[in-house]
């Protein structure tokens, strides 16, 4: 059973759209949404498991220019 997981996002100032549509093309994110509040973007993540999310999130995410910070919710339930 795949593990799924929201990533809520922060990004620098006038970075939000390009990250997220570069977010848009990593394989294993399945919904990228830019919402008001505290985030910037609110990414849904799957993978094998919750190591194969993270590994996502800190390999492929983590790296884009602009990103500030991510906080991972896996779902159980």
């Amino acid at each position: 059973m795949a593990t799924k997981a929201y990533i809520l996002i922060r990004t620098e100032v006038g970075k939000t759209s390009d990250i997220a549509t570069a977010m848009r093309s990593i394989t294993g994110v399945t919904a990228v949404d830019l919402v008001s509040g505290p985030y910037d973007i609110v990414a849904v993540a799957e993978g094998q498991d919750a190591n194969a999310v993270g590994r996502l999130v800190l390999n492929q995410m983590h790296g884009l220019e602009g990103l500030c910070s991510t906080l991972t919710c896996v779902v159980i339930g």
